[in-house]
């Protein structure tokens, strides 16, 4: 039987159950909080128990994996991950590798590989097969996927290196991916015409926050490539209200598309987008940007728009198990 990665080591992939395949833990850019919020706005101590309490809390919604696509660029380590994990015992955490990043190489890449001549290999692609195969830095957890970006501006010199790199380390670990896109500008059809021109088994590619759109026609081509949509942020609503996002998965699930879903919120216990005003600022825009909105609100509103209970759990089990299989 298959064995996915996560925090604690690896699992079978039967055991991931209900799975929200787009959450983060925490969204802390580090160089930002050591020179800036520790002792101001974060308290270390203080933002692992709140973490530790809101993913037990979820646990008891029935959720028994988070997959957590923090990479560099939006602030991942590992060892803040691992303690939580430790405490969250009900709980899978999936971590990834790879580079967010809108439009620019960061300048520990730009300066290496093929930016000098194009006939040098490329470290980053090293850099995220050792995340995969040996481990996080010396934290020994292995990432189980790889993120990258497609964003407004499309495949700019730098965002098209990155994609060619994950595009490259799928091809030598079989890794999926996750691919962070912009719906409005339909970014998802270019990630994945380069992702089929490197090779990659496009059914093993999430295209992120596709949920943003409610434009049927857009959402089944990026479907019938064999992708996944993620309709992963729901609470968002000044991207998508729910209403609308939920309509759009009724709408694909009864055109057959349940099977090319899965769903999430993309949100976190505490991001520093809004320094220490994480709390007060998502309750007064995005109050149903929590980890409990789907299992509370979502799938009610789901059954009630004619979605089955055998759609959910395509969407929540079924789906992620063989994203990663």
């Amino acid at each position: 039987m298959p064995t996915v990665q996560t925090v604690r080591g690896p699992v079978d992939v039967d055991d991931l159950g209900q799975t929200l395949m787009h959450e983060h833990v925490f969204v802390v850019a580090t160089e930002y909080l050591d020179n800036y919020g520790r002792g101001a706005w974060w308290d270390e101590e203080q933002r692992v128990a709140d973490a530790i309490a809101k993913l037990n809390a979820l646990t008891a919604k029935g959720v028994r994996t988070i997959v957590d696509p923090t990479v560099w660029g939006l602030g991942r380590y590992i060892p803040r991950i691992q303690r939580i994990a430790e405490q969250v015992p009900g709980l899978h955490i999936i971590v990834a590798t790879g580079i967010y990043a809108f439009e620019e190489l960061p300048h520990q890449f730009e300066h290496r590989g093929p930016h000098l001549s194009p006939h040098l290999p490329d470290p980053m692609i090293d850099d995220f097969v050792r995340d995969l195969t040996v481990g996080i830095a010396d934290t020994g957890v292995k990432a189980a996927f790889l993120k990258c970006v497609v964003e407004e501006k499309g495949l700019t010199p730098g965002v098209e290196r990155i994609c060619r790199a994950v595009a490259r380390t799928h091809a030598r670990t079989g890794a999926p991916i996750t691919v962070h896109t912009n719906a409005a500008a339909r970014s998802g059809l270019i990630a994945l015409d380069l992702f089929a021109k490197e090779g990659v088994d496009l059914t093993k590619v999430v295209v992120g926050h596709a949920g943003d759109s409610n434009d049927l026609d857009y959402l089944m081509r990026l479907a019938d490539t064999g992708a996944t949509l993620g309709m992963d942020r729901f609470g968002l609503d000044l991207y998508n209200p729910t209403a609308q996002r939920v309509a759009t998965i009724a709408a694909l699930c009864q055109r057959g598309y349940a099977d090319r879903m899965v769903l999430s919120h993309d949100t976190a216990c505490f991001m520093d987008y809004f320094g220490g005003a994480w709390e007060e600022t998502r309750s007064a825009v995005a109050p149903n940007w929590r980890y409990d909105h789907i299992h509370d609100d979502v799938l009610a509103a789901l059954l009630d728009s004619g979605v089955t209970d055998d759609h959910i759990e395509q969407m929540l089990v079924f789906n992620p198990k063989r994203y990663f299989s």
